[in-house]
């Protein structure tokens, strides 16, 4: 039986069927493709912790096709509504309190008396949230801790059966995970950095506190514990060269890049060698990063030179996600 089906309306449809009847449909986003359930159906966000193996402190954000109808689960503050205005819909995620009178289920908050939202960008996702008529719980679409997921064979990969239902939209065009951005304080707090950058939430809101790993094992947002995006094959970060028995995750020129005990990067098989953005441009990089690293993971290769990036716009989130890839595997 198929799993990964065409974003028609009618298998649009027949997903809000499925996530009526608390099953779980994988679907696109702008930033990767996520895990939804009816976000207030307890037993349904349940089984997506079950499917991923994710722990259940771990929040999970809920997408809303509206900030009037995110309203009506968490309170607003000014520079909330500022940065709604501004980026939604779209790859920005608010921690904002949670009503007291919300339908989200609590699992979704994981003890917090706050909830991870956001209106996504991506139209079958929007017309998904449409059909359904309520909000959507979706972490992204992967096993937990393993490398996110930027197309509908990502899912099939990491998730088999698990995924339930997967609506194909494409491969998504950020490619890495939403910004994450904690309100409920008198500062704004930096919990995970996207694609909407550090430095457009300072030109709109000036200070921000950054806070990109968790206090203990209590999460305050996805994608604050070390392990997670990691592949199977060991990284070697801000490498300058090549090892024999290593593939190549590059960035930029590689004409200087030479492989050791002699041999050039360029001369690399395709199967050993992808390159984030020949020129150097960090959407393009990040919107490679994860499709990349799946490529190269399944070669075989003892480990994966990855060449220095930028701490820079959308190098902060890109490098943010390679630490945490490493960290994982050497913690």
């Amino acid at each position: 039986m198929p799993l990964i089906f065409e974003a028609t309306d009618e298998n649009i449809r027949k997903a809000a069927e499925r996530l009526k009847d608390g099953g779980l449909v994988a679907l696109p986003t702008e930033t990767v493709y996520g895990l939804g359930a009816d976000a207030t159906n307890d037993r349904a966000v349940a089984s997506i912790f079950a499917a991923k193996g994710r722990p259940v402190f771990n929040p999970v954000i809920v997408h809303f096709r509206s900030k009037e109808e995110a309203e009506e689960a968490v309170v607003f503050n000014h520079n909330a509504e500022l940065l709604a205005a501004l980026f939604w819909p779209g790859p920005l995620t608010l921690i904002l309190p949670r009503r007291e009178d919300a339908e989200i289920s609590l699992l979704c908050s994981a003890g917090l008396p706050t909830l991870a939202v956001r209106c996504p960008a991506h139209p079958v996702a929007r017309q998904l949230i449409k059909a359904l008529g309520k909000p959507i719980a979706a972490p992204s679409a992967n096993a937990s801790g393993s490398l996110s997921p930027t197309t509908p064979q990502h899912v099939l990969l990491s998730l088999g059966q698990n995924a339930g239902m997967i609506l194909a939209g494409g491969k998504s065009s950020v490619g890495v995970e939403s910004t994450v951005v904690d309100m409920t304080g008198d500062v704004p707090v930096l919990l995970r950095p996207g694609a909407v950058t550090m430095e457009e939430l300072q030109h709109h809101l000036g200070e921000i506190q950054v806070e990109l790993e968790a206090v203990g094992e209590k999460p305050k947002s996805p994608g604050q514990l070390l392990r997670h995006y990691a592949p199977k094959t060991p990284l070697r970060l801000k490498a300058v060269d090549v090892k024999p028995d290593e593939a190549l995750l590059a960035f930029g020129s590689i004409k200087f890049m030479g492989i050791q005990g002699g041999g050039a990067a360029k001369d690399l098989p395709v199967n050993a060698l992808q390159n984030l953005s020949e020129k150097g441009d960090l959407e393009e990089a990040a919107a490679h990063l994860f499709a990349m690293l799946h490529f190269l993971d399944s070669g075989g290769f003892k480990g994966i030179a990855v060449m220095g990036i930028p701490e820079v716009g959308l190098g902060v989130a890109i490098n943010d996600r390679l630490r945490r890839a490493h960290g994982a595997q050497v913690s």
